[in-house]
């Protein structure tokens, strides 16, 4: 079949409202180059290049059990990092990301994708029709207090994409735990590279933040997904290398010894894997995992 993705561009709004700054136009060159981007990787260690490229994005969502006759939209796309699987494991792709430059990067590596729709703009101009069998928020949540005119930004935001799903429709949430064991171990909180902001519960930031799990699930309960099933990426959603559940968790000596600081110097002020021992066999894990990831439902 011929074609490739759609791109909808009406809504940009003349500025890069989030970005990671001139990078991203090497990460525009180097997709539309047709080079190898694994090769990219290997080859390129500046942060956005790994986090937009790895491959190991991938295994947040490899393993889930998408129908295969199903709409998708995907909320905060960044540079596409799951855009692709996404199109591979669903009939119907609506990629939203408020940068027109990241509009173009999504473009430009999936060139084939007949299945995709890319809207430049903020996800509630998207037309959702009888709504989207899946909704992705992978990374996003946590900035909704710096965009949105609201003044409870995170329920707003839940409760938007809870109205694009239809009513058997399933909600997929990624986002750091404020209270990983990482952030008490010395690594510095991800959005602003400061010690403990998280656990003091970011008492001088207004722009992001995260939840721990209790926080999180009032959060969703309180915006209308009655179901919570909860998945512990390990290290973290950004590039997991395992996925764990309640139904299984790590086994003692599993967690090797810290989580790694992609973009900045942490402190290891105790060693994770033994704390994680002794966590695990309190019971703790789900508490202290370091990112979550969430399959919700009505």
């Amino acid at each position: 079949m011929m074609g490739g993705p759609r791109l909808i561009l009406e809504h940009v709004t003349g500025k890069e409202e989030y970005s990671d700054g001139d990078v991203e136009d090497d990460l525009l060159a180097l997709a539309s180059s047709g080079k190898d981007l694994e090769e990219a990787v290997r080859n390129d260690d500046r942060w956005p290049v790994l986090y937009h490229f790895h491959p190991r994005r991938r295994n947040l969502l490899e393993w889930f059990p998408f129908k295969k006759n199903a709409s998708l939209l995907e909320i905060g796309a960044g540079c596409g990092a799951l855009t692709g699987l996404f199109c591979e494991k669903v009939e119907r792709v609506t990629a939203v990301e408020l940068s027109e430059r990241r509009v173009k990067i999504i473009a430009a590596r999936y060139p084939k994708a007949n299945n995709l729709t890319i809207f430049a703009g903020r996800f509630e101009d998207v037309p959702a029709g009888d709504g989207f069998d899946y909704v992705t928020l992978i990374g996003v949540l946590e900035y909704a207090g710096r965009y949105a005119r609201s003044t409870d930004p995170y329920s707003d935001l839940l409760r938007r994409a809870r109205d694009s799903l239809k009513p058997d429709g399933t909600l997929i949430l990624a986002i750091e735990n404020q209270l990983g064991l990482k952030y008490w171990a010395g690594a510095p909180e991800d959005h602003s590279g400061k010690l403990f902001q998280g656990l003091e519960g970011y008492p001088d930031e207004r722009g992001f933040r995260t939840f721990g799990r209790q926080e999180l699930i009032g959060l969703l309960n309180g915006s209308g997904f009655s179901e919570t099933e909860f998945y512990y990426p390990h290290p973290d959603y950004k590039m997991p290398d395992r996925i764990y559940s309640d139904r299984s968790l790590p086994r003692p000596g599993e967690m090797g010894k810290g989580s790694p600081s992609y973009d900045q110097e942490r402190f290891v002020l105790f060693d994770e894997g033994l704390a994680c021992d002794n966590i695990l066999s309190n019971n703790a894990f789900p508490l202290m995992a370091n990112s979550f990831l969430v399959v919700c439902r009505l």
